[in-house]
């Protein structure tokens, strides 16, 4: 047989038989006197195996060592390494599939994939009647890359914080009408004496819990945005006040110092509290001296 029917009988291309006789998968037959090369039928024995293991999930050089082993122990410990390795697939592809039911079923919001939770909250928010503030899609738009990229131990207190945000119909209320304001700030100037008040909505709309997921004090974190968002990290911050207008990114920025400083005052409070509790414990008498918070 010339290459050409080898390859036909086979099921094979003439390219794919030259890249095994290159990698010395397929033995090359002589060349005949007239410069073509006969194969005989132990190559295409050979040939046909090779295809088999190629089709059964097999790689070139796991086919190589079956090919090696003459007696065959090496393919009995391939393939049920290779059906290990395929039921790990299947599981993984069931999780997977059972995902994007749930997906299918719960219905997308323009900013998902995003988790079942998650995506309950945002459906609830598009139900509250009148038209929807450019902030707050941008505000879904932040909180879902946060849940993309933090962990899932602070994907559920983050989760869980947005719902206290928005838990009930007059917190829902409140923070649209932070959205509306930053909204009317969109062509302000950075100097707008409305941006104190948006600020301080928005400390008001905003749980300290939020942050209090998202803070690396407290809480295990996977990746740099989740983080930097918490702790105003320069380059997450500035790629975030940049998606804003000058004067909204104002009222944010307040709004976060604001933030960091309640958060600041309320931690130095519990250690001093904790302080005095172990001074009483021991029996000794509590002793003035002055704080130095981390």
């Amino acid at each position: 047989m010339r290459i050409g029917e080898i390859a036909a009988a086979v099921g094979v291309t003439t390219r794919t038989v030259r890249h095994y006789h290159h990698l010395g998968l397929l033995p090359e037959p002589e060349r005949r006197a007239n410069g073509y090369r006969r194969y005989s039928l132990r190559h295409a024995v050979v040939l046909a195996r090779i295809r088999r293991l190629t089709e059964l999930g097999l790689g070139l050089a796991e086919v190589r060592d079956v090919l090696a082993d003459d007696a065959g122990r090496e393919l009995a410990e391939v393939l049920a390494e290779l059906d290990e390795d395929l039921a790990r697939q299947e599981a993984a592809i069931r999780e997977r599939r059972a995902r994007l039911r749930a997906l299918l079923e719960q219905g997308m919001s323009a900013e998902g994939p995003v988790s079942p939770e998650l995506s309950a909250l945002f459906r609830e928010m598009a139900r509250r009647p009148g038209p929807e503030p450019t902030m707050a899609a941008k505000d879904r738009e932040v909180l879902a890359l946060i849940e993309a990229t933090a962990e899932p131990g602070v994907r559920e207190r983050m989760v869980s914080a947005v719902r206290e945000a928005f838990g009930t119909p007059e917190a829902v209320e409140r923070a649209y009408a932070v959205y509306a304001l930053l909204d009317e700030l969109a062509d302000a100037a950075p100097t707008d004496p409305r941006i104190d008040a948006a600020a301080r909505m928005l400390v008001e709309a905003t749980p300290v819990s939020l942050f209090d997921a998202l803070d690396p004090d407290t809480s295990s974190f996977a990746t740099s945005s989740a983080r930097s968002f918490a702790t105003d990290e320069a380059g997450f911050l500035r790629a975030f006040y940049a998606d804003f207008a000058p004067a909204q990114a104002e009222a944010i920025r307040r709004a976060l110092d604001m933030i960091t400083e309640q958060r600041r005052e309320r931690r130095e409070s519990q250690e001093g509290r904790e302080v005095r509790k172990r001074v009483r414990q021991r029996g000794g008498k509590e002793v003035t001296f002055a704080w130095h918070p981390c």
